[in-house]
């Protein structure tokens, strides 16, 4: 049985934890997790890989069991969550990797890709868009109202987001049977949540996803130029990013495995095995 080891390290200042199993002269995957979870959500994946892989799934700065400073300490933004991820693995002696990335780990993972333009071997996005295709507008119009606006009215009108009601439907929307979904996946992520400050910083992540858009030129020439091995599997019936955003990415990786699945944004609490095996599949072909 593969062992998962739990550790954490300081990156200015800040404890950084993350799960780390496999082999450390093995091929990289790199798993960034999105909202509102944390390396949780790859509890099973890593396992799953790292018989043939050495797999790394840190948590962001305020998710999971990260440090969570006050919005006042540290610059809730994505290019922090980024700079601070890219000196974590810098940290580690990590130089190439397959990145994986999901929701709030796409915008991420484009940042290190951008910075280091060579350091991914291979992207496999689920359910994380790099395209303007894929926005379902009855979830994302409040976040766009308020990175607009920057109005304490719209910042506050996204707060129920936070709750318990919302956090739930993001893990059972759009899944055939949410009796497969494990309940402990949102109960951890609404325990993690609840911490003081948590929110705040939250609600400036909601408003600053926005700034993700301006980087979709620049990686989409990345993606074309490059020629990086792509995998977009998608649960095809997420009501936050449609398969559109999967579908997408043929514009500019014209050999990209496209992998639709009966699921929704967390696919990999109802689909595990088809993931898995699809990207063990996927990667073996380079």
């Amino acid at each position: 049985m593969v062992s998962v080891r739990h550790r954490t390290t300081s990156i200015r200042g800040l404890d950084v934890f993350w799960r780390e199993a496999g082999s450390a002269d093995a091929p990289v995957f790199l798993l960034l997790h999105g909202y509102p979870a944390s390396s949780h959500m790859f509890r099973h994946l890593i396992p799953a890989l790292a018989e043939q892989y050495r797999v790394i799934a840190p948590d962001h700065i305020g998710f999971g069991r990260s440090s969570a400073p006050d919005i006042g300490e540290f610059d809730y933004t994505f290019d922090e969550l980024a700079a601070v991820t890219r000196e974590f693995i810098q940290s580690i002696g990590v130089q190439r990797y397959t990145i994986y990335v999901q929701d709030y780990g796409a915008p991420i993972g484009w940042r290190l890709a951008l910075a280091d333009p060579t350091a991914a071997e291979g992207v496999i996005s689920q359910n994380g868009n790099a395209y303007e295709e894929g926005f379902v507008p009855e979830f994302w119009d409040g976040i766009w109202a308020d990175a607009s606006e920057r109005s304490v009215e719209t910042r506050e009108a996204l707060r129920p987001a936070l709750g318990r009601e919302a956090v739930e439907w993001q893990y059972t929307h759009g899944v055939p049977d949410p009796t497969t979904v494990d309940p402990d996946a949102w109960e951890h992520d609404l325990a993690l949540l609840g911490r003081p400050g948590v929110d705040r910083a939250q609600l400036a992540l909601f408003r600053d996803y926005a700034s993700n858009r301006d980087l979709y030129p620049a990686l989409q020439e990345w993606i074309r130029a490059s020629g990086v091995p792509v995998l977009a599997i998608w649960g095809r019936n997420d009501e936050i990013f449609a398969a559109a955003g999967a579908e997408a990415f043929r514009r500019d990786a014209p050999d990209a495995r496209i992998q639709l699945l009966d699921g929704g944004h967390f696919l990999l609490e109802s689909n595990l095995d088809d993931v898995a095996a699809a990207i063990l599949d996927w990667r073996e072909t380079f």
